[in-house]
């Protein structure tokens, strides 16, 4: 298992600077990370560190709590792909869900026809940690059918986490081409097997180097 390559490096921490855009990007080209995410804010700075290389750049969207209005998203979409930006991890609108707006869909396939159109991918972060099983499986059915290339568990700032038993449910509720990433709380080698063992195609964690040193020292 190259698990190097299931991983998206990341930082988003409310005091991070400059200096650590430019480590976590030292970092994911030793280890030939998959791709690295931070803030829309340092987008630009990120993109032209990783000209020369084919890590992707991910940045997120209406980020952490997902209930911008539609038109600030969609204007944040094109300022972040504009800058450099490939990839797009967009927090659903969690509030009109809640409420059961249909919205909430016709919002993100609008984010999904900018993405698209640019020839970026679409990651929508369900924020697992503030739904039940059931709103879990509607969520990702919601996203899937709204055209998102990926269902993402969390954001890293609710009260938890990816969980393998989440990861799971939205893996049989998504048809097979959408992939499924897991971030929050992962930590470790072992936390990142059991997620890639429940169905995960991607891995966002601020631990990548700590999980490469264990994947080394298990081989």
């Amino acid at each position: 298992m190259d698990i190097n390559q299931y991983i998206e490096h990341t930082v988003l921490k409310p005091t991070m600077v400059g200096k650590d855009v430019e480590l976590l990007i030292a970092e994911a080209k030793e280890h030939k990370f998959l791709g690295v995410c931070v803030p829309p804010f340092w987008v630009k700075k990120a993109a032209r560190e990783l000209a020369d290389t084919d890590i992707q750049l991910v940045t997120v969207i209406s980020f952490p709590l997902g209930y911008n209005q539609t038109e600030v998203k969609e204007l944040e979409i094109k300022q972040a792909i504009a800058q450099g930006a490939n990839e797009l991890d967009i927090v659903m609108n969690i509030s009109a869900f809640k409420e059961g707006m249909p919205w909430v869909k016709i919002e993100l396939a609008k984010c999904a026809h900018i993405i698209h159109e640019a020839g970026c991918l679409m990651k929508v972060i369900i924020e697992t940690a503030y739904l039940t099983d059931k709103e879990i499986i509607k969520a990702t059915k919601l996203c899937s059918e709204a055209g998102t290339d990926f269902v993402k568990t969390s954001t890293g700032f609710a009260g938890a986490g990816a969980k393998v038993e989440h990861i799971k449910l939205m893996r049989e509720s998504a048809p097979s081409n959408v992939g499924i990433k897991a971030s929050g709380g992962i930590k470790t080698l072992a936390d990142a097997q059991a997620m890639i063992n429940a169905g995960a195609d991607r891995l966002g964690t601020s631990s990548g180097v700590e999980i490469m040193q264990q994947y080394a020292d298990s081989i």
